[in-house]
């Protein structure tokens, strides 16, 4: 499968197995594109380097560079070396949710502050030789195989945890950054919360901040984006995976669902933060 020309075959993939891996990937999916997937997706580079900005900050893949990103953030790839290739797979939120039952270790949310981890070839080499073990019980079926979900769970708790041990000094240097911390914790809640607020105010004061010192902490991890322009982006992301997954049959129905109180005020805003209506937008994905 080629994630490039089939998006809602890797959407239908994950929904019905629970689990999609490509062993071997050319080039990043929805490039120079903001996305939102409700599943974690993980990748390792194999080769060459490539950008992409895990929600809003720009981080850059090298070989042996593994990238975390827990359900609900957002990422946009943006460009790579001709010779890019990596390993992904998707995790549905049922089986994330299992296997976070399953695993020793339930500190996910450090995924969030820092989602990327440099490995050393042997410890690449390792959790490949996990990816294909993954890949061998994905592809038997159920009737074949009659514990799959429960093999595959048991095979992802063994790579989560070594993945926790190769980056154990790395996780110490991120914790110790208070800034890092909130940043993450504004993501997390944004994630949660973007249908009931999207205002800096509301974020703030569930942090215990001032409005003007998250947007100072936020313009600094971000590269200067504000607090307002990073839920703009966040909330059409989500409004573009809506719209181009047909997974409300209306835009009427995408404004409800956004948590927008009237269609108008979201067709403005979509306008507004992406220079294209709304009803382009979904005409474009759907030629």
């Amino acid at each position: 499968m080629t994630l490039a020309n089939s998006k809602e075959q890797v959407i239908k993939a994950v929904e019905q197995s629970g689990i999609l891996i490509v062993r071997e990937e050319p080039r990043f999916f929805n490039m120079n594109e903001d996305f939102v997937f409700p599943y974690i997706i993980m990748t390792l580079c194999l080769s060459g380097s490539a950008r992409a900005m895990y929600d809003m900050r720009v981080i850059t893949h090298h070989k042996n560079d593994l990238a975390f990103i827990m359900p609900g953030h957002i990422m946009h790839p943006m460009d790579c070396t001709d010779d890019f290739t990596y390993a992904v797979f998707f995790i549905s939120p049922k089986m994330f949710d299992d296997l976070r039952f399953h695993t020793f270790s339930h500190d996910y949310e450090k995924f969030n502050y820092a989602p990327l981890c440099s490995l050393t070839d042997e410890q690449a080499a390792h959790l490949l030789a996990i990816v294909d073990q993954l890949i061998i019980i994905t592809n038997h079926t159920e009737e074949e195989m009659p514990h799959r979900y429960q093999t595959l769970l048991a095979q992802l708790a063994v790579g989560y945890e070594f993945l926790n041990y190769y980056r154990r000094e790395q996780d110490r240097q991120w914790t110790a950054n208070r800034n890092i911390e909130i940043f993450s914790r504004f993501c997390d809640l944004v994630v949660k919360h973007y249908q009931e607020s999207r205002e800096i105010k509301y974020y703030a004061d569930m942090l215990n901040l001032t409005p003007k010192y998250l947007s100072k902490v936020i313009r600094a991890a971000t590269d200067g984006l504000s607090p307002v322009k990073w839920i703009e982006q966040y909330v059409t992301a989500q409004a573009k995976r809506l719209i181009a997954t047909h997974a409300t049959p209306t835009l009427q129905e995408t404004a409800y669902m956004l948590g927008f109180s009237e269609p108008t005020s979201f067709y403005r805003y979509f306008k507004r933060v992406t220079g294209m209506t709304a009803k382009e937008y979904r005409d474009s994905t759907s030629s």
